[in-house]
């Protein structure tokens, strides 16, 4: 791993995209279900995030459902010609805010007409197909029937470029036979590391990766050698667990969560954190 902070761009697509993005998940809702406490607090984090040189916001149409994209359009529409809205289609919300496997070719095609109307735009940018086979996490089976729906889509001119959630490298070898795949969204922080070898595969093709739950999601990375490392450098420990992140391959993009925008500029200000040889050796002892 090197011992400085790597470019601060990577190729998305066709686009150059800043590697700390911002994630709009948590602006809908308790349980991302709903619309937010405080509609203006969330379209200020949206508008603050893009005048802080966010260019990449990761979100979904089943958030709220519906409730990010509208927000995110009514904060920035018309988009910034360098903004890359990134969303993704495979499951739905039930009545009770249940998360529910959608991967009917019917339900597929209506997630990403969905996404357009609510977002306000003609063709996606980048659509993820998010996979739930088991509700623990990535889990194997076969994807090859819903990509290939997602990849008429794009045929169609509906969708710019395709990526995947949530799968194994099994799948996105799968998937890769289907489209072509410009993204993986995974699982994956200083404390959860099952993909370092997927990684490591995936920036050798020039594949982006993003780790969702960054910081841990719900519930906050908590690591006594985090806490002690950020002391050390006067940050907070989430700071530094996105400045590892930035330093683990240079394919990693981030896009941190939060509906609060002194805690938006703590996450951008990670970009500019570069952490010493000795502080990533003890960060990498965390998950061990």
């Amino acid at each position: 791993m090197s011992s400085t902070n790597q470019s601060s761009t990577f190729k998305l697509g066709e686009r150059i995209t800043r590697r700390v993005g911002y994630g709009a998940m948590q602006l809908a809702g308790p349980g991302v279900f709903g619309p937010p406490k405080n509609r203006d607090a969330a379209l200020t984090v949206l508008r603050e995030a893009v005048a802080g040189g966010v260019n990449h916001i990761d979100t979904s149409d089943y958030y709220g459902p519906h409730v990010t994209n509208q927000l995110i359009r009514e904060a920035l529409a018309p988009y910034p010609d360098d903004l890359v809205i990134v969303t993704k289609i495979g499951a739905r919300r039930g009545a009770d805010g249940s998360w529910i496997p959608a991967m009917s070719p019917e339900e597929l095609r209506q997630a990403v007409h969905d996404n357009l109307r609510n977002l306000g735009l003609e063709v996606l940018d980048v659509v993820n197909l998010r996979t739930m086979f088991s509700p623990h996490g990535a889990a194997e089976g076969s994807i090859e029937a819903p990509l290939t729906v997602l990849a008429d889509l794009q045929r169609q001119g509906l969708v710019r470029h395709i990526g995947l959630s949530n799968v194994t490298s099994a799948q996105i070898a799968e998937g890769r036979r289907v489209a072509p795949i410009v993204c993986v969204q995974n699982h994956y922080n200083l404390a959860h590391r099952a993909d370092d070898a997927l990684i490591n595969n995936l920036a050798r093709d020039g594949i982006a990766y993003v780790p969702f739950f960054p910081l841990g999601g719900f519930t906050p990375l908590q690591s006594s050698t985090l806490s002690d490392v950020a002391g050390r450098l006067k940050v907070t420990p989430m700071v530094v667990a996105l400045a590892w992140l930035l330093q683990r391959s240079p394919n990693i993009l981030l896009i941190p969560g939060t509906s609060s925008v002194a805690h938006l500029q703590e996450n951008l200000g990670a970009a500019q954190l570069t952490l010493s040889p000795q502080i990533v050796a003890e960060l990498d002892g965390v998950a061990s």
